[in-house]
């Protein structure tokens, strides 16, 4: 398939290498920075272009990988092309292109990227979403050629999945910077704590994580959380969040132990 991307940042630069590593050719890559479009044009041997007026018609699906409030700007600007356009974000309804086209559609890879760290495709998640039965049929077999995991998951199911990865994933990546930091103040390192985190992400692999949760809270262990609490007595806000979040898993450990 030839295929335009629209973007040049992380899903862009991911989604545009797997294309190319399964055989489609990559008409143009579009950055509002010539120098970031090029460089992703190069290592996919794409044209690179600034200006959404230099994009060319000889492509069959734009992939519009920006932020999700330049969605509906970009889509409007390549509505005189008339050719099939879907969006890959995760928080952004199908219809959010309907007003600029009657072919859309939604690639949404269920991941998180960074250009300087690897990833294999064939193990991302594709929530594939289409206008109709045959836009979604074609984009469902152009996310076979990249992903094993391939999924028709509608606008309101995507929503929903977005918000449980951001619990999975942003928020605790934001508690290991908690935890760095802490670990800083007592000049300690945070390489201690990565065989822990690695072990706690391959349970989940295989089980539910209700059943692996460890710690203090789970145990109910008031000494061990008093202790903890004031070593953040200097620290309010930290405070705060231990308390909510050990009330929380005392909660769901109680739960869970009345669902038995």
């Amino acid at each position: 398939m030839r295929i335009t991307i629209i973007g040049s940042g992380n899903v862009a630069t991911h989604l545009a290498a797997a294309f190319k590593n399964a055989g489609h050719h990559i008409v143009q890559v579009y950055s509002r920075d010539m120098q970031n479009a090029a460089l992703l044009a190069y290592h996919v041997k794409a044209e690179p272009i600034n200006n959404l007026t230099e994009i060319s018609s000889e492509t069959d699906l734009f992939i519009i990988a920006v932020k999700d409030s330049a969605i509906g700007p970009v889509a409007e600007q390549l509505t005189p092309y008339k050719k099939l356009m879907a969006h890959t974000s995760g928080a952004t309804d199908l219809y959010a292109l309907s007003a600029f086209s009657d072919e859309f559609g939604v690639f949404y890879p269920l991941q998180t990227f960074s250009k300087i760290q690897a990833v294999d495709f064939r193990n991302v998640p594709l929530c594939i979403e289409g206008a109709n039965e045959e836009i979604a049929s074609i984009l469902q077999q152009l996310a076979q050629t990249i992903s094993n995991k391939v999924y028709l998951v509608d606008s309101a199911q995507r929503k929903v999945l977005h918000l449980a990865a951001v619990f999975a994933n942003n928020f605790p990546n934001y508690l290991y910077t908690i935890a760095q930091q802490i670990l800083a103040k007592h000049d300690l390192d945070f390489d201690l704590l990565r065989p822990i985190i690695l072990e706690t992400a391959q349970k989940v692999q295989e089980n539910l994580p209700a059943p692996m949760q460890t710690g203090p809270a789970i145990r109910n262990d008031e000494v061990t959380m008093n202790n903890h609490q004031q070593l953040l007595k200097d620290e309010p806000a930290l405070q705060q969040l231990y308390t909510l979040l050990s009330q929380d898993i005392i909660k769901l450990d109680n739960t869970e132990k009345g669902n038995r």
